[in-house]
């Protein structure tokens, strides 16, 4: 790629998420002078990393399941993903385990599955096929052909429609699945992921199904060192191209001038004047508080702030010094309820009593991450976020981290509280006041038929031609590949505006 014209162009990416180095890798590639200005310590927004007493602990995301979109991002700088980090494959993808003693390794393995899903109902045996039938053609339509699409206008949005109509799009994830599986303990085994994204599975969209597809295809992997060594890989990659990245440098502003956003404001500096603005940052945020001088912006930031925003999270980041042998990488621990406790989670109003749990234990992929014979740990909860459930976390926090750890102990992990190191949490609280998320929502817009694609925030401002968005927020969503599809999308818009070819 080159630039069509000798001037060289400076763009601004807020935010170090995986959907802002994307972006910024994309750009500088492509010859655009490109700044990332990150308000933390560290780069990865919510793949931050916390390190203690010799254990490191992924912030955010853990699961890493298409590898291809990654790949394409070290392309379009002409370098391999593969020379940057070690991408280790992990089985089961997750092991799912319920209170009456119920297990599903969920493998990527056709004859485990079936003889799995036969000890639950042989009936679902073919059932499970024709549920993977469907996920593959969402995967093709949702994913493969409209995830890295800009949705800019209606007209983009109708050209889709008879597709999705076809299948059936306004139906939920589990009412699909219901349609081919009867078993309930395999209902909730294939229906959970879209919480992966932020979505309820009883009210997103049957397209996000398209999750499952995705796995089976490429599998799930986790990166040697951490979903951190990850970030680190893109940030090295980015600098090696000449992007500079800024450190706990919190933008404070971005100037809009004539209509265009002219340069971004850091408190007590002067303005620092770009061509391109692109916000990785909460899009409520964005619109809310870095537009606030721009009146019609803020408006819709208030207009955003209004819609079905996904639920919290809780997240406790803890090291034991002993190991467990029966211990998978991933364990999604299911409580005595699914529908009702999804139901409270994300309408409130009150926190619920009992709880479904994902144990991640990285260790036993990657024993660096933690000294010899010991185990690193994060086990998250989802929560309502602070718009549904009035909840004091800094009273509420430690209560709730010791019923988790005491259910842990008791159901999978024998030994845990005499054996604990270190702890810390990350509450609903966190989210909004170390990443700036509205309501202190975890994954940003819910990810609802009428909250996507189109209907989503675009990935470009409808009135700020030279203000985009990366991210969670913008289409198509949450999750890794989301964000980096979401970062794909953008800077193609981003090269086509600015007249920029591709050698």
């Amino acid at each position: 790629m080159h630039l069509s014209s000798k001037s060289v162009l400076r763009a601004a990416v807020i935010g170090s998420g995986f959907g802002g180095l994307a972006l910024a890798i994309r750009l500088q590639a492509a010859g655009i002078a490109t700044t990332v200005f990150e308000q933390r310590d560290k780069p990865g927004g919510r793949a931050y990393v916390y390190e203690d007493q010799g254990f490191t602990f992924d912030g955010g995301p853990t699961v890493i399941t298409d590898p291809s979109c990654l790949e394409e991002v070290f392309a379009a700088a002409g370098r391999r993903l593969a020379d940057y980090v070690d991408l280790i494959p992990v089985s089961p993808f997750y092991r799912l385990l319920w209170p009456d003693g119920r297990q599903f390794d969920y493998v990527n393995d056709q004859p485990s599955l079936d003889s799995q899903i036969a000890s639950f109902n042989p009936a679902d045996v073919d059932g499970y096929r024709r549920f993977l039938a469907y996920s593959q053609a969402v995967f093709e339509e949702g994913y493969i052909k409209l995830g890295a699409v800009p949705f800019l206008d209606f007209g983009s949005m109708m050209k889709a429609a008879p597709q999705l109509v076809k299948l059936e799009a306004w139906r939920s994830v589990y009412a699909m699945v219901s349609r081919f599986i009867r078993d309930e303990h395999l209902r909730e085994a294939f229906s959970f992921h879209s919480l992966l994204v932020g979505g309820n599975p009883f009210s997103t969209s049957s397209i996000y199904a398209l999750i499952h597809a995705l796995e089976r295809k490429w599998g799930v992997f986790f990166p040697r060192g951490g979903t951190g060594a990850l970030v680190r890989g893109m940030v090295r990659l980015f600098e090696e191209l000449g992007g500079q990245v800024r450190l706990s440098t919190p933008v404070d502003e971005i100037v809009v001038d004539e209509g265009r956003a002219r340069a971004v404001r850091i408190k007590g500096e002067p303005a620092i004047p770009f061509d391109i603005v692109a916000s990785n940052a909460d899009v409520v945020h964005t619109y809310r508080k870095l537009l606030r001088g721009t009146p019609d912006r803020r408006a819709y930031g208030e207009r955003l702030a209004r819609k079905r925003h996904s639920m919290s999270l809780f997240v406790i980041y803890f090291g034991a010094s002993r190991t467990w042998d029966h211990l998978q990488h991933h364990t999604v621990l299911f409580g005595p309820r699914y529908r009702g406790l999804i139901s409270e989670i994300f309408s409130g109003p009150r926190l619920p009593e009992d709880f479904s749990l994902y144990l991640h234990a990285p260790t036993v992929t990657d024993k660096s991450l933690a000294p010899e014979g010991s185990t690193a740990f994060y086990v998250l909860s989802p929560v309502p976020h602070l718009g549904k459930a009035e909840i004091d976390w800094d009273v509420e926090g430690p209560r709730y981290r010791d019923r988790i750890l005491a259910h842990l102990e008791e159901r999978l992990l024998p030994g845990l509280r005499q054996s604990l190191v270190t702890t810390r949490l990350l509450t609903p609280f966190g989210f909004r006041d170390e990443l700036s998320a509205h309501l202190g929502s975890a994954f940003s817009v819910e990810p609802i038929l009428t909250q996507s694609a189109w209907f989503r925030p675009h990935n470009r401002d409808s009135s700020i031609p030279n203000l985009y968005f990366t991210g969670a927020g913008t289409h198509p969503g949450a999750g890794v590949p989301g964000v980096v599809g979401s970062a794909k999308a953008t800077a193609g818009l981003i090269l086509a505006d600015m007249g920029v070819t591709h050698a």
